[in-house]
C-alpha cells in the first residue's frame, strides 16, 4: 500500500515537471527555444485549464527567475505578447498560469490599439520575438459599457482624456447593434465585447505594415479571446476571422504601407534627394 502511495506521489511529482520543461524548452546555451505559434496557443489553453481547475503550477516564479531577469534578454525567453484591458480582474500572467519574462504585456482600457498600443505590439512581434499576439477582451468591460451607453444616447459625463481613449470602441459596438438588432439595451454588450476585439485586431493591421508582414509570413499568429471575470475562463474566438480581417486591410487603399519609421511613400521609386 505504502509503495502504491510512494508510486503515484512520484508519477504526479514527475508530470508536473515534465509540465514545468514543456513551458521552458531550452536550448544548450542557456536560453529558451521559442516555441511555434500554434505551440504556444496550446501552452496559453492548457495554462488557463490549470488556472480554472485550481491546479495553477506558478512556473518562473522564484528568485532564480528574478535574477535570470536581471542578467537576459527577454527576447530570448518571451513567448507571447498580449494586449488587454486595464481591469483588475484581468491578473493575466495568473489566468494562464506563466510567470516572470513569460508573456509581454500591453495594458490599456478597453484593449484598444491605438498609436501607442501599436508601436507596443510592434515591440513585442518585432523585438522581443513573441510568435503569438493575444488581443484579450473580457466580460463586464467597463470601457464596452460605457461607450454603449452613449452610443445609446444615456451615457454620463466623462472626464476629458476618457472619450479619445475609448473613441476606437465606437465602430465596434456600432457592429455589434447592427448585427444584433434583437439585443436591446444591455443586452448587446457581449456582443460589442467580442466585436470589440475584432476591431482592435483590424486597427493593428490598418496602422501596422511590420504586423501585417509577420502574419502573412507565418511567424506569427494573432488570435482574439475573451475572459470570463466570473469563472477565469479564456474562451477563444475563432481564428479564421483574424485572416478575413487582414484580407480586408490588405485591400483597402487607407492601410498603412511604411513598416519603418522615417521611409518615404512613392508610387514608384523615390528619387534621391
Amino acid at each position: 500500500m505504502y509503495r502504491s502511495i510512494r508510486f503515484t506521489v512520484r508519477l504526479g511529482a514527475l508530470a508536473l515537471f515534465a509540465t514545468a520543461l514543456m513551458l521552458t524548452p531550452a536550448l544548450a546555451s542557456g536560453k529558451a527555444a521559442k516555441p511555434s505559434p500554434d505551440a504556444t496557443i496550446t501552452m496559453l489553453k492548457e495554462g488557463n485549464a490549470r488556472f480554472v481547475a485550481g491546479k495553477s503550477i506558478h512556473p518562473h516564479s522564484d528568485a532564480k527567475r528574478l535574477i535570470l531577469a536581471g542578467s537576459q534578454n527577454q527576447g530570448d525567453y518571451a513567448y507571447a505578447t498580449v494586449i488587454t484591458c486595464s481591469d483588475s480582474r484581468v491578473p493575466v500572467e495568473a489566468i494562464f498560469d506563466a510567470g516572470i519574462m513569460d508573456i509581454f504585456v500591453i495594458r490599456v482600457a478597453g484593449n484598444v490599439v491605438d498609436t501607442d498600443e501599436a508601436g507596443s505590439i510592434e515591440y513585442g512581434l518585432a523585438h522581443v520575438n513573441t510568435p503569438v499576439l493575444v488581443v484579450l477582451g473580457h466580460t463586464q468591460c467597463g470601457a464596452v459599457t460605457a461607450v454603449t451607453h452613449a452610443v445609446h444616447g444615456t451615457g454620463h459625463a466623462l472626464e476629458r482624456n476618457i472619450p479619445p481613449l475609448v473613441d476606437n470602441i465606437q465602430p465596434a459596438v456600432e457592429k455589434a447593434i447592427a448585427a444584433h438588432p434583437e439585443a436591446h439595451g444591455d443586452k448587446v454588450i457581449p456582443y460589442a465585447i467580442e466585436a470589440n476585439v475584432w476591431q482592435g485586431i483590424e486597427d493593428l493591421f490598418m496602422t501596422s505594415p511590420a504586423s501585417r508582414e509577420l502574419v502573412k509570413s507565418g511567424k506569427v499568429k494573432v488570435v482574439g479571446a475573451i475572459y470570463d471575470v466570473a469563472t477565469g475562463k479564456v474562451a477563444w474566438l475563432d481564428e479564421a476571422q483574424t485572416g478575413k480581417i487582414l484580407t480586408k486591410v490588405e485591400a483597402s487603399p487607407d492601410k498603412a504601407v511604411n513598416a519603418m519609421a522615417g521611409e518615404k511613400h512613392c508610387p514608384k521609386p523615390c528619387k534621391k534627394d
